[in-house]
């Protein structure tokens, strides 16, 4: 899967400029899906892919501030084919919650080696998770991921596995190597959709070597491999005529391509136009591959095994619903900006706003047709409202980070994880990466929601930048009524890294940051807070915050 590819970012889907011969082979040597349907951001489409169910359920509904998290007790596809004897591992993104256990490891899978935040600073040589630790690579990232999957898939090769590959390209930031970049602005492309097109074509690729490495070993018959995106394009660029792009519920944000080969079981060149979705993925390989599941899991999706290998038609009939989340009111998600879609019309829910259109008869949704066909139209209404308060009975925002597990001693409370008081604020768009600055008061605070897990006694630093003018601040860390006294005496003010980027970011700037080990500190298992706050400010500011960090100490 793909990180913001839409479904004209292929070359057989109509595109005259993008290169794309491998997955144009893999569309054609299996079944391809005209009406395959994900949400329009990132995590939700991850949780429902891994789950079988509507996002909401999981209790992923955003992308950042602890609402991309997947609940620890969703079943995952992960944990039923290791149930079932099979190694599993993930190369790429998660971004469906980076603490154990809602991280990949605690869901299923045994090897992970990407980055569980929804954005990567850098594609060029990145440091990337490995289970519980990190490790340095070389390359770009997309050709390290695949080189890590190749590693893992050959030596597993005597054994049944199952490998999730999320690339995160072609999501920002704007990095590719020069060749890519050069053929496509030879072509006449601007300076983000030579990029954008660039890291198509390097995952295309990648995924070529995928599939010679599967043949060479002898694995082609007894696999299949599927390959969706999970969003529309990250900017409004050719999208096969479809309305709205990532971000919109309307077609062009929610439709995209899945191709699905399986040599000798699946026909070549099938092209099946009944609706899919990524709720399917889940019921539908484990179908196929004969898997056990628990008789109380419940699923939203259905298995496309009967049109995949020709038995019987998938239904026709089917309602295929999609949220975007836009705030909570009142503890309650907003259930505006959603829509619904069957096999011929597309309701589209905003706030003041609701549309019907025939997407038969208008593919690029220009003709609001609600009120020529009201019966039509109050029968989304009512189904929409009713899938919705269905999905989001029981919804929570899982605020609380656990802390303290002996599989995963080290926990990151990440500044955009915590709350802020007085003047404090975020340097970015409280997405994973920002930080918190303009600490200008000492009486502000920063606080964290823990759950301790397991008592014991724990390791605290700080993640911090300070220019030299303002060194001299002291801080405490504060828990469960103990406390830990640190102070600033080192002055840290680097630059922001610099950047292989093409075009400028929105918001995305990353830097260095030191770290400042404060002491240990004995803890009792339970919920409580962690707040940072100051003493004195002898400068302009107490200090930038990145991160705190906690370890258990008795575990070394």
């Amino acid at each position: 899967m793909t990180d913001d590819q839409g479904y004209g970012d292929i070359g057989s889907h109509e595109n005259e400029i993008i290169d794309t011969p491998n997955l144009d082979q893999l569309a054609e040597d299996g079944a391809r899906f005209e009406n395959f349907f994900v949400s329009p951001l990132c995590a939700p489409t991850r949780a429902s892919l891994l789950t079988g169910r509507y996002h909401i359920r999981t209790g992923t509904v955003n992308v950042s501030n602890n609402l991309e998290i997947m609940r620890s007790e969703e079943t995952t596809v992960a944990e039923l084919f290791k149930a079932n004897g099979y190694e599993t591992a993930l190369f790429g993104k998660w971004h469906n919650g980076e603490h154990y256990p809602h991280n990949p490891n605690g869901q299923g899978f045994d090897e992970f080696i990407g980055f569980c935040a929804g954005h990567f600073g850098n594609y060029f040589d990145p440091v990337l998770e490995h289970n519980d630790g990190s490790i340095e690579t070389e390359g770009f990232i997309t050709d390290v991921l695949t080189d890590k999957a190749m590693e893992w898939i050959e030596a597993n090769q005597e054994k049944p596995f199952f490998c999730y590959i999320p690339y995160n390209a072609p999501h920002t930031p704007f990095q590719v190597p020069d060749s890519y970049f050069e053929k496509y602005k030879a072509r006449g492309c601007d300076v983000k959709t030579a990029t954008l097109y660039g890291m198509v074509e390097n995952i295309d690729d990648n995924i070529g070597r995928l599939l010679r490495n599967i043949k060479e070993l002898g694995l082609e018959t007894d696999t299949i491999i599927l390959f969706l995106t999970d969003n529309g394009p990250n900017t409004p660029r050719y999208n096969a005529g479809m309305k709205g792009y990532k971000g919109h519920v309307d077609e062009g944000g929610v439709r995209v391509p899945l191709f699905v080969c399986w040599p000798g079981k699946i026909q070549p060149n099938i092209a099946i136009h009944e609706l899919a979705a990524h709720i399917d993925i889940l019921p539908t390989v484990i179908d196929i591959c004969q898997i056990k599941i628990p008789e109380n899991l419940q699923l939203d999706g259905i298995s496309l095994k009967s049109g995949l290998l020709d038995i019987e038609p998938l239904p026709n009939d089917r309602l295929i619903f999609t949220h975007r989340y836009r705030g909570i009111e009142e503890g309650s998600i907003n259930a505006f900006n959603g829509s619904a879609r069957n096999s011929q019309y597309r309701y589209v829910r905003r706030r003041g706003e609701e549309q019907l259109f025939d997407l038969i008869n208008d593919p690029g949704q220009k003709m609001d047709i609600s009120k020529e066909q009201a019966a039509q139209f109050r029968h989304f209404q009512n189904a929409y409202q009713n899938w919705f308060s269905d999905v989001f009975y029981g919804w929570e925002l899982q605020s609380v980070i656990p802390c303290g597990y002996r599989e995963f001693p080290i926990t990151h409370l990440h500044a955009v994880q915590s709350s802020l008081s007085g003047k404090l604020k975020f340097h970015g768009k409280g997405f994973h990466h920002d930080w918190i600055v303009n600490w200008v008061d000492p009486t502000d605070t920063i606080t964290w929601d823990i759950n301790v897990v397991e008592s014991g006694r724990y390791r605290v630093a700080v993640r911090y930048v300070c220019p030299k003018q303002d060194v001299g601040s002291s801080f405490n860390i504060k828990i469960a009524g103990k406390k830990l006294h640190g102070q600033i005496d080192k002055a840290y003010d680097p630059a922001i890294y610099p950047a292989f980027d093409r075009a400028p970011r929105s918001g995305e700037l990353e830097k260095p940051w030191a770290t400042l080990e404060i002491g240990t500190i004995d803890l009792q298992k339970g919920i409580t807070e962690l707040i940072l706050s100051a003493d004195n400010m002898p400068g302009s500011q107490v200090m930038e915050v990145r991160e705190v960090i906690l370890e258990r100490a008795d575990d070394k």
